[in-house]
């Protein structure tokens, strides 16, 4: 009996440590092994005679099941979901632009700003100076792009 409840402190007391490390640092995925570590814990503390059946080891799986939907909510909470941190050409189809150095008809010598990055620009028209444009397609380090009305003032 006294083993069962050294082992139940120690699994106890390392779960806890567990979970309080995924609070301190998100995303070290401690959360489920921390639950499981707490609850065989407190079975181990009180409930030592369900261990010894079936009883025991399927509430634990139970109660992993339901750390694991815990730390997917969690995880959606703590990092959402957000755009790719590097920038390409097929993920800048669409978007609007400024134009910062002339674009010339069939050259790359245009420069048009995309949200904070500069890239080279090419049309089959002629684009002045702070024109607004959007981005049509691009290849390698370069875009497409056709002149766009501006958006009215509101």
């Amino acid at each position: 009996m006294a083993i069962d409840v050294e082992i139940g402190v120690l699994l106890a007391i390392i779960g806890i440590v567990l979970l309080a490390l995924e609070l301190v640092h998100p995303g070290a995925l401690l959360f489920i092994p921390g639950s499981i570590l707490l609850v065989a814990g407190f079975f181990y503390l009180f409930f030592p005679t369900y261990l010894d059946t079936a009883v025991g080891p399927i509430l634990i799986v139970v109660v992993a099941a339901i750390a694991t939907v815990i730390e997917l909510f969690y995880y959606r909470w703590v990092a959402p979901v957000h755009h790719p941190l590097s920038t390409t050409v097929d993920s800048l189809v669409g978007e609007d632009a400024v134009v910062t150095v002339e674009v010339v008809p069939d050259t790359l010598r245009g420069k048009v700003r995309v949200k904070s990055e500069v890239w080279s620009a090419r049309s089959s028209v002629r684009i002045p100076v702070g024109a607004h444009v959007r981005v049509v397609s691009g290849e390698g380090v370069s875009v497409s792009v056709e002149p766009v009305e501006p958006a009215p003032a509101s």
